[in-house]
């Protein structure tokens, strides 16, 4: 298992805030390879609000009393005092980033971003951006610098932001079948997304026409099919560098690229940076934020 997690003043137990409308307490990644199961049970909550973000795998949720299976693509939103019980079990591989916030502002902070009070789970789709994102606030916790609270609020502000974004861009339409259709695409995806996939195959295979789908799937998860897939290639890439010591060419062939100079450029141009350079920048990140203690 790979965990890496930050508190503010280094507290690890939760508080409520009420001097400012968003404060951020801590936040966090866990990546089950190896471990069997990793489960959290609160049965009073907690005094803060926490919104957990499934990037691969999938994790077990009950809500109310009833298991609800969230794939990756979700966040998960808990509320104060809501009991919160969840596992993540290794045989899914599971990768969940986590982020602890209070205020004296929050519900309508919530709702400003059209997040609903009784939302728990939101479909939010793949992405690296909201992985950077939850990085970063690690990041901050753990340096300190000048202003860094105020930089936690500015970045849990962009993640509500993007969230909102994807809601407004769903398509109205009630229809239970585009639903039901697009979740099975998702679905297999996320279990095949190393092998070849072709859209056109699938879609055909569902019945349904090239252009329709790809048009509807682009309102439900916020980008195209190939866009989809790519990201989480380069999502599970960006794991697998960060938890394991496979090299380059061995990575690529896990995320489904037999050419790994072809999975070299792509990483590059999606992150910036190549595979080896982004492997050294998390190196040195490390050690810096050890040196911060």
């Amino acid at each position: 298992m790979y965990t890496d997690n930050a508190y503010w003043h280094n507290k690890h137990l939760d508080f409520k805030d009420k001097k400012h409308p968003l404060f951020v307490g801590s936040a966090g990644v866990y990546q089950l390879f190896t471990r069997p199961r990793l489960p959290t049970h609160r049965p009073r909550g907690r005094l803060d609000y926490q919104l957990l973000y499934i990037a691969s795998g999938k994790a077990h949720f009950y809500f109310h009393g009833r298991e609800e299976i969230v794939p990756a693509g979700n966040m998960v939103l808990y509320r104060p005092k809501e009991e919160q019980r969840y596992y993540y079990y290794g045989v899914d591989r599971t990768e969940a980033y986590w982020v602890h916030f209070t205020g004296n502002n929050v519900k309508n902070i919530l709702r400003k971003y059209g997040i609903p009070d009784d939302a728990h789970v939101i479909h939010t789709g793949t992405s690296l951006d909201y992985k950077k994102i939850y990085l970063h606030m690690i990041q901050e916790l753990k340096l300190t610098k000048p202003h860094y609270e105020a930089v936690l609020v500015y970045y849990l502000e962009l993640l509500l932001v993007m969230i909102s974004r994807l809601q407004e861009k769903k398509p109205r339409s009630k229809n239970v079948f585009l639903i039901d259709e697009m979740d099975l695409a998702v679905t297999h995806f996320h279990s095949c997304y190393n092998h070849p996939i072709s859209i056109e195959e699938y879609a055909r295979s569902r019945g349904m026409s090239v252009s329709w789908f790809i048009r509807n799937f682009k309102d439900y998860a916020g980008s195209t099919p190939a866009q989809y897939l790519l990201s989480l290639r380069i999502s599970n890439a960006q794991s697998l560098l960060e938890s394991t010591s496979y090299n380059v060419m061995e990575i690529a062939e896990i995320v489904g690229y037999n050419n790994p100079l072809y999975f070299s450029r792509l990483f590059k141009k999606q992150c910036g940076v190549s595979p080896t350079e982004y492997r050294k920048q998390l190196t040195a990140e490390t050690h810096l934020s050890l040196g911060a203690f």
